[in-house]
């Protein structure tokens, strides 16, 4: 891996920080703050590959994805040339990482091991969120403006389809369970259901209560799906097993990204505002354990499922990009 020329001195340490102060309830304390480098311009998804403790973060206004090593605690490269890059998806299997580029209306296809752009696949307008649905070996890209899914065949780096969704298209999630994908239709106020065998819509599931319902992630073993409703500032919490709303909570103004952490079951959800909401879920609940101010703009969280840190990329620190890194508090 290539290492950029950096100094990654830690801004903040748990010894040297409350863990605590202007978080409110929130049940996390402050690791550290680690320089990203770049211009102080919008971060958006991350995506992480445990297996390689890399972390993949998109600098929305840099046209970059940053690659932060975990284990090393510092930045390894910075990919340049993803036009306004919106998503970003870590397939290890595959030993890629795709990225949405927004300004040009693609999905880039990144290797893993020399952190080059190997592809480049056209997609609709306004590619956003990603789902990866491995037995079928197609990538799902959300087409926020062109109220669409694009289908790419990672085999070839190629577009395969496009599947109309009749509305504004939010994230999508995919479903190990039933080898569905899902996307949110958030003009629709829906949660669409695609089958990768087909390519065809085969369910519409209607979400009283969602405005804007554009953040998405999918819980497998408790079959819930969490949606985070941006116009409204809610979080619903679907049963997959039902189709029906089994809870919903107010949270921070413009919910955005979500993440779990499986094995407590704790589900993160980051909003435009800088409120960050921690809820644990079990089967059959999901109550809420903690929400505050994490940092400005804090609307992207990505977890890592084995040390349970959550990392929190944030635009403007006094004057500086930076990785918030915070352990739970049980």
């Amino acid at each position: 891996m290539r290492t950029i020329g950096l100094t990654v001195a830690l801004l903040c340490v748990a010894s040297a920080c409350s863990a605590s102060e202007g978080t409110g309830t929130l049940p996390l304390a402050r690791v550290a703050d680690v320089p990203l480098g770049g211009r102080t311009t919008r971060m958006d998804y991350a995506s992480y590959d445990r297996g390689r403790h890399l972390l993949f973060i998109a600098h929305l206004g840099d046209s970059s994805v940053i690659v932060f090593d975990t284990q090393a605690n510092r930045v390894v490269a910075r990919i340049a040339g993803v036009k306004a890059v919106h998503g970003t998806l870590a397939i290890p299997e595959l030993g890629r990482v795709y990225a949405t580029a927004t300004g040009s209306n693609e999905v880039v296809a990144i290797d893993e091991t020399t952190l080059k752009i190997i592809a480049r696949v056209p997609t609709g307008n306004y590619p956003d969120g990603m789902a990866y649905a491995p037995e079928a070996h197609k990538l799902y890209v959300s087409n926020e403006v062109g109220a669409a899914e694009t289908v790419v065949d990672v085999r070839t780096n190629t577009r395969k389809t496009t599947i109309a969704l009749g509305g504004e298209v939010g994230n999508s999630q995919y479903d190990p369970v039933s080898r569905h994908v899902f996307a949110n239709a958030q003009s629709l106020a829906q949660l669409v259901e695609i089958d990768p065998a087909t390519d065809t819509v085969v369910a519409r599931i209607d979400l009283p209560g969602a405005r804007g319902n554009h953040g998405l992630l999918i819980d497998p073993p408790r079959r819930l799906a969490f949606i985070a409703c941006e116009d409204n500032a809610k979080l619903l919490v679907l049963n997959l097993t039902t189709h029906r709303i089994v809870a919903s909570f107010d949270v921070g103004r413009d919910p955005d990204v979500l993440a779990v952490d499986p094995e407590p079951g704790w589900v993160y959800v980051a909003g435009e505002a800088g409120i960050v909401s921690v809820f644990k879920a079990q089967s059959g609940s999901v109550t809420m354990i903690g929400e505050g101010m994490l940092g400005p703009d804090a609307h992207v969280v990505a977890v890592d499922p084995t040390s349970h840190l959550s990392y929190f990329p944030l635009k403007d620190v006094h004057g500086a990009t930076v990785l918030r890194i915070m352990r739970m508090q049980r």
